[in-house]
Order: C-alpha cells, then sequence, then structure tokens
C-alpha cells in the first residue's frame, strides 16, 4: 500500500502544471473529453509499465536523447499539421483522416510523458520499491486524476475562446513542445 501511495502522490504533484498537462488541456478544448481521458489512460499505463521495468531492470539501458528527439519531432509535426489542419478541411471536406483523435492524443501524450519528470519519478520510485503493479496503479491514478483537471479546464476554455485562437494556440504549443524536448538534448 505504502508503493501505491507514494505512487500517487508523487505522479500527481509532478503533474499539476507539466507539459502533459498542458497537453491535455489543449486536446480537450478540441476532442471529445472522454477520447482525452481513455487515450490519456492508454497511453499513461504503457508508458509507466515501461518506467516500471526500466526503474526495476534496466535502469541504464535505453538512450534518453533518442526519445526527447523523436517526441521533437512528433510535437512539431504536429504543430505544422494543426496550423494547416483548417486549409486541408476545407480542401478535403469528407476524406478520412489518418490518426483518429484517439490515437492523435494517446502518441502524442505517451511520446510527451517519455523522459518526462513523472515517468522519471515513476523509474526512481520502481527502483526503489520493485512492486510494478502496485505502481502502475498509482503512478496511473495519479496521472488520470491530474490530467483529468486538465480536461476539465480544456472544456471550459473551449467555451469561452473561439475555436480559430485555440487551433492557433495549440499548434504553438506543440511547436513549443518539439523545441523544448530538442533542447533538452542539446543542453
Amino acid at each position: 500500500m505504502t508503493a501505491f501511495i507514494t505512487a500517487f502522490l508523487m505522479v500527481f504533484l509532478a503533474e499539476l502544471g507539466d507539459k502533459t498537462q498542458l497537453l491535455v488541456m489543449t486536446f480537450a478544448a478540441k476532442y471529445k473529453w472522454q477520447t482525452v481521458i481513455w487515450a490519456v489512460f492508454a497511453a499513461t499505463a504503457l508508458n509507466h509499465l515501461i518506467a516500471i521495468i526500466i526503474g526495476i531492470y534496466l535502469n541504464t539501458v535505453i538512450n534518453m536523447n533518442y526519445i526527447h528527439i523523436a517526441a521533437a519531432c512528433v510535437f512539431l509535426l504536429f504543430g505544422i499539421m494543426t496550423i494547416l489542419q483548417k486549409k486541408k478541411n476545407d480542401r478535403f471536406k469528407g476524406t478520412r483522416v489518418i490518426l483518429n483523435p484517439f490515437w492523435t492524443v494517446a502518441i502524442a501524450f505517451f511520446l510527451a510523458e517519455t523522459g518526462d519528470k513523472t515517468q522519471l519519478a515513476t523509474i526512481a520510485i520502481a527502483a526503489r520499491f520493485g512492486e510494478w503493479l502496485p505502481l502502475l496503479a498509482g503512478t496511473t491514478l495519479g496521472m488520470i486524476v491530474a490530467d483529468g483537471l486538465g480536461i476539465w479546464m480544456g472544456i471550459i476554455i473551449n467555451k469561452y475562446i473561439a475555436a480559430e485562437k485555440i487551433q492557433l494556440f495549440s499548434a504553438a504549443f506543440f511547436i513549443f513542445c518539439g523545441f523544448f524536448e530538442l533542447a533538452t538534448v542539446f543542453t
């Protein structure tokens, strides 16, 4: 029970105000909240399971710079796609989107969370406690509660701000995250 409570509190507090919580707010202003929360749940469970395995067994195997570079590329791509989305929607009405909202959120969140402080906290907790199931439950629940607050805020923002402004902010935020990820590699 100590591992679960520690994991929950550590991840919940680390996620408050984190870039992934802001990412969730952005997605919640664009997509249905149910889609966003389920995508965050799936991405978090997978991401933190990997973190726990790393923390318990493979702490020095993965070079995080490669993950940061991949995340940066995806964020920059999402930013550019968001900027071009209105033109694309006007030009290709009725065409099928490559990634549905669930996969868009899940992939972006997974990559944003990779190497993030909550994943690093999960690795550290796993190295200390070594109990994968209570850690996975605690970290995932901590993330869902914190990001649930972000989703709620995103819904409120969507009610009072024009969709075009949200789209522009989303694009700028994705591009900022891309450059931030690159900065973590090269600094």
